[in-house]
């Protein structure tokens, strides 16, 4: 039986505060598109207290930033970049072209091309979040985009020195400082001073996800990665303080943000309240993890791990810390979702900074049908066709034909039949193609 000891607001709640979210970054994008710099000073103005001569940084900007971090900064970015970059690098070598003769003269082939542009939004404004950094401007890097423009909202006031450096660490060819719905639509359709991009990527608020949402089409995006999402699955194989540090440390993201505790652990569920409250007072952050609790923590109470397992599936949370006795069991079994960690020993931060993996993941929903970044989603594939041979195209042409008048279609009936007249005189016997399996 799946019970459950606490729940968060209601959907209704949830649904009024994205009505409210809609129209706003509605109104922000229609004035960026209409008045251009002029809009995005405003609301720059407006929302970060930010108006500078120009958004874009200078090369002695971005060198100022980088020289203002501790040696010990740089290094750990370097070492949190190289893990990343190991990791892009091994996935895209899964990636491969491919040219197939399917019948005798027939070749199909695919191609894998990188976007040419890429807008990378870095969140920065509560939190600077440099990681973000790594896992948009340098992932897209690896990818080969030629051109990869990152931005980030002012931190107190002055363009963030550790996300400045992170950006320019890891390759962005153009810096700025801007932020929110304002800085999405910029990149998304220009002005006059920064040419537009095909592709906007990059994790951010809920106004963010909102104006991705919105700009797509337009623009390609990567994922909805709105307010994040954290679920931990446990069983009596840990203890509640682990796991409140685990939820806590996700729910500091914002007052909006859920954390779900899928146990079959009577002792965990009895314990949890207390727990997160003792973890709360240490951290420095407990006015907005204790609300994001208080408002969308739930503590669901199940019998099995096939209870666990269901309730995991149905919520379909960003991140999944799984810290059972076997949690190779959730790994074979899981479909949606955006992260797997698994085990004690590791956990979302581990993922969010450090260990190699991207943090830009779905949210809302989204792990039902995409995965999160990575360095495939800045590449398309493309298909290619050729027929090398009369007879291939006649053999080909004759069956389109055919096909094409089941569907009443003429002007397709008549792109084959012009190359069936014109080529099946010189081909001397023709039959109905066999197909011919391809090859790996």
């Amino acid at each position: 039986m799946i019970r459950h000891l606490k729940k968060g607001k209601p959907a209704e709640v949830k649904a009024e505060l994205n009505t409210q979210v809609r129209q706003t970054v509605e109104d922000i994008i229609q004035a960026i598109e209409q008045r251009g710099e002029a809009a995005l000073r405003e609301y720059s103005e407006k929302f970060d207290r930010w108006n500078p001569e120009t958004f874009r940084l200078s090369q002695a900007e971005i060198q100022a930033c980088i020289d203002s971090l501790s040696k010990q900064a740089i290094e750990d970015i370097k070492f949190a970049q190289a893990q990343i970059r190991r990791f892009a690098q091994i996935q895209l070598q899964s990636m491969r072209d491919v040219e197939v003769e399917t019948l005798p003269g027939v070749v199909l082939g695919h191609k894998n091309i990188p976007v040419n542009s890429v807008g990378c939004y870095i969140p920065g404004g509560k939190y600077p979040l440099l990681a973000s950094a790594h896992m948009s401007v340098l992932t897209a890097k690896v990818a080969g985009v030629k051109r990869v423009i990152a931005c980030a909202p002012p931190f107190d006031g002055k363009p963030s020195p550790e996300i400045i450096a992170a950006m320019a660490m890891a390759g962005a060819d153009e810096i700025y400082v801007m932020g929110g719905v304002q800085a999405i639509a910029a990149m998304a359709l220009g002005t006059e001073q920064i040419a537009p991009v095909d592709m906007i990527v990059g994790p951010g608020n809920a106004f963010v996800a909102e104006a991705k949402r919105q700009l797509y089409g337009r623009v390609g995006i990567d994922l909805f990665a709105g307010p994040t999402e954290t679920m931990v699955i446990c069983d009596d194989t840990v203890d509640a303080e682990l796991v409140a540090v685990d939820l806590l440390g996700q729910a500091e993201h914002g007052p909006t943000s859920p954390a779900y505790c899928v146990t079959t652990s009577q002792k965990i569920a009895d314990e949890l309240p207390a727990a997160i409250e003792k973890v709360l007072a240490r951290l420095d952050t407990a006015p907005i993890a204790s609300v994001s609790w208080r408002d969308y923590g739930e503590i669901i109470l199940c019998d099995t791990d096939e209870e666990m397992l269901a309730e995991s599936e149905r919520i379909c949370s960003e991140h999944v810390q799984v810290m059972t006795k076997d949690p190779d069991w959730f790994l074979q079994r899981m479909t949606s979702y955006g992260g797997l960690f698994l085990g004690h020993r590791t956990n979302v931060s581990y993922g969010d900074k450090v260990i190699g993996t991207n943090h830009t993941l779905p949210t809302m929903g989204a792990g039902r049908y995409t995965g999160g970044l990575w360095v495939g989603k800045f590449i398309k594939t493309h298909t290619y066709q050729r027929i090398l041979t009369d007879e291939a195209s006649v053999a080909i042409g004759e069956v389109c034909s055919r096909l094409c008048a089941l569907e009443h279609f003429s002007g397709h009936k008549e792109q084959a039949d012009i190359r069936v007249r014109r080529l099946k005189p010189s081909v001397a016997e023709h039959a109905t193609p066999v197909i011919v399996e391809a090859s790996a």
